[in-house]
């Protein structure tokens, strides 16, 4: 056990609840249209490379500290590099922030998947789909009711604890969720039309790839770990005594890519078997064009998809939620159903503000993924490639030789450039 904090029962829970963290909406809502906007196979080939040799170096190192101090966000860096603590404070509190508005896109999915369960969107038109998504956001009553449940359905989640709620969860929900993407994906290829939108994934145009296009490939495979806010830190400090880390970081990221590359297969081979459909149709491709495409579908399509996000959403949202449990628990010394009880209130409170105030919503969305994230990446790996003896880092990844080197030489010199480029190029 990690300190009687709790700790994962076996590697499958500790990278399905990694996995979990990493595979939220960012796979199903934003990857999509990004590969929709920046010329489809070009950008997903930049994707993958950014994944393996930036965004893995990154999870690394996080899961260093987690796994090495055996204590959350704020605690490692405090044990670690003790001038650096500043940098937990803002990983629990980018943490709280997130939970508060993502939890309002969750109560979004919910009301979608509520809305499928019932046939809502048989028939519809563009025009219809448009003002169904602007009549459920300016309905102050069902916006914070979707939002409210979402948020204590997480709560409920992190209360039962480490093994027996966010494990128990994630191994159960994770392999289900990879069942229904897959069913999208084979209901999709079997669409007419559906081979233009297979060719645009599969058929790179380098053309297309452009500096703000390689840009957006690197934000989005670093945001897809989740990296930055502590999340992986928090959780690789509940694997158990001796575990490989080096093994359970590939995994996952295995996972988080392959089903992000999944996510483009269900995606973008329905939306083009729709004529006058873009395929980079932006943030309102799940909530306002797929609606439409799913119109014309069988209806249990709708049920599985937004069944598949509410899932992603939630195993993302819970991490969140963990970190700031996790602070209460290991700094403050409370109980594990006081800290639920105190971060759920606090987050009832911000993400009541977010839902009916989008200025507040963007702003916390701006905040967190442009300069809390990545400020908070930089200091992780700074702090293990240049404050960490290299032994030590070895010892808890589990792992020697040349691929070590690699990793390593990658975190210590190449992550942090690519880290200043990713803050300068979100605030340009």
């Amino acid at each position: 056990m990690a300190g009687g904090r709790g700790a994962f029962n076996s590697r499958f829970v500790a990278v399905m609840a990694l996995a979990g963290s990493a595979i939220g909406l960012g796979n199903i809502w934003r990857f999509p249209y990004m590969v929709g906007q920046h010329g489809g196979a070009a950008f997903i080939l930049v994707y993958i490379v950014c994944s393996l040799f930036i965004s893995l170096p990154v999870f690394f190192a996080e899961g260093i500290l987690g796994k090495s101090t055996r204590l959350g966000t704020f605690g490692a860096l405090k044990k670690t590099a003790p001038k650096w603590r500043w940098a937990g404070y803002m990983g629990v509190l980018a943490a709280f922030v997130i939970t508060s508005y993502y939890s309002v896109v969750g109560g979004w999915s919910l009301d979608y998947f509520v809305r499928s369960l019932s046939g809502g969107f048989r028939g519809l038109s563009f025009a219809d789909s448009a003002g169904v998504f602007s009549d459920m956001t300016s309905s102050t009553v069902e916006v914070l009711a979707g939002f409210v449940i979402f948020l204590g359905l997480s709560a409920l989640i992190v209360l039962a604890g480490v093994d027996k709620g966010i494990g128990a969860f994630s191994k159960v929900m994770m392999p289900l969720l990879f069942v229904m993407i897959v069913v999208i994906v084979v209901h999709s290829l079997s669409l007419p039309g559906a081979r233009d939108g297979l060719d645009y994934l599969l058929k790179p145009d380098f053309s297309k790839l452009d500096g703000p296009a390689i840009a957006a490939a690197l934000g989005q495979s670093f945001f897809s770990l989740s990296l930055g806010v502590g999340c992986v830190l928090t959780y690789s400090s509940y694997v158990k005594e001796g575990e490989n880390l080096m093994a359970t970081g590939l995994w996952t990221a295995l996972f988080d890519t392959v089903f992000a590359l999944l996510a483009g297969f269900a995606v973008m081979p329905a939306v083009f078997s729709v004529q006058g459909l873009e395929p980079g149709a932006g943030p309102s491709l799940v909530f306002e064009t797929l609606p439409v495409v799913f119109s014309r579908m069988n209806p249990v399509v709708p049920v599985i998809f937004f069944l598949a996000v509410l899932v992603a959403a939630l195993t993302s949202s819970i991490s969140m939620f963990e970190e700031v449990a996790a602070w209460l628990i290991d700094e403050k010394g409370v109980s594990r159903k006081k800290a639920v009880l105190l971060v759920f209130l606090a987050a009832l409170g911000l993400g009541s503000v977010c839902a009916l105030v989008p200025r507040v919503f963007s702003a916390c969305d701006f905040a967190t993924s442009n300069i809390f994230m990545t400020l908070g990446a930089l200091v992780f790996v700074l702090v293990v490639g240049w404050m960490m003896p290299k032994p030590a880092a070895r010892k808890e990844l589990s792992s020697g030789g040349v691929f070590f080197d690699i990793i390593w030489f990658f975190l210590k010199w190449v992550c942090p450039v690519a880290i200043v480029a990713i803050m300068v190029t979100n605030l340009l």
